[in-house]
């Protein structure tokens, strides 16, 4: 089998195995959802944000120059501008436009 067949095959198969995990709740879930699948939809997302945030932050050295301030100032700024404009997208690509024009320009 050539690499270029081998490699569609993989691509075919991992498209196949998303659709289907994406179209399964559908599926498994016509007539009626169960509370605790309502009760995960609405606490799961909140919950991954969090952690997500814990482990960018993981690293910061707060007892050294800069002392934490790119990440502080980038993470205010994404706060804000959530609770501004309530677009996740946006807040996430300017918070790390920020922070990248801060460790690369201000804080180097």
């Amino acid at each position: 089998m050539s690499t270029a067949s081998h490699s569609a095959i993989l691509v075919a198969v991992m498209s196949l195995v998303t659709i289907l995990l994406r179209f399964l709740p559908f599926l498994v879930f016509r007539k009626k959802v169960p509370p605790c699948i309502t009760y995960l939809g609405r606490v799961l997302p909140p919950a991954i944000i969090g952690m997500l945030v814990i482990y960018c932050l993981k690293d910061t050295v707060i007892t050294s120059a800069p002392f934490g301030l790119p990440e502080l100032i980038a993470g205010v700024m994404v706060v804000l501008l959530q609770a501004w404009k309530r677009n996740a997208l946006l807040s996430i690509l300017c918070g790390t436009v920020v922070y990248m024009l801060l460790i690369q320009l201000v804080f180097a």
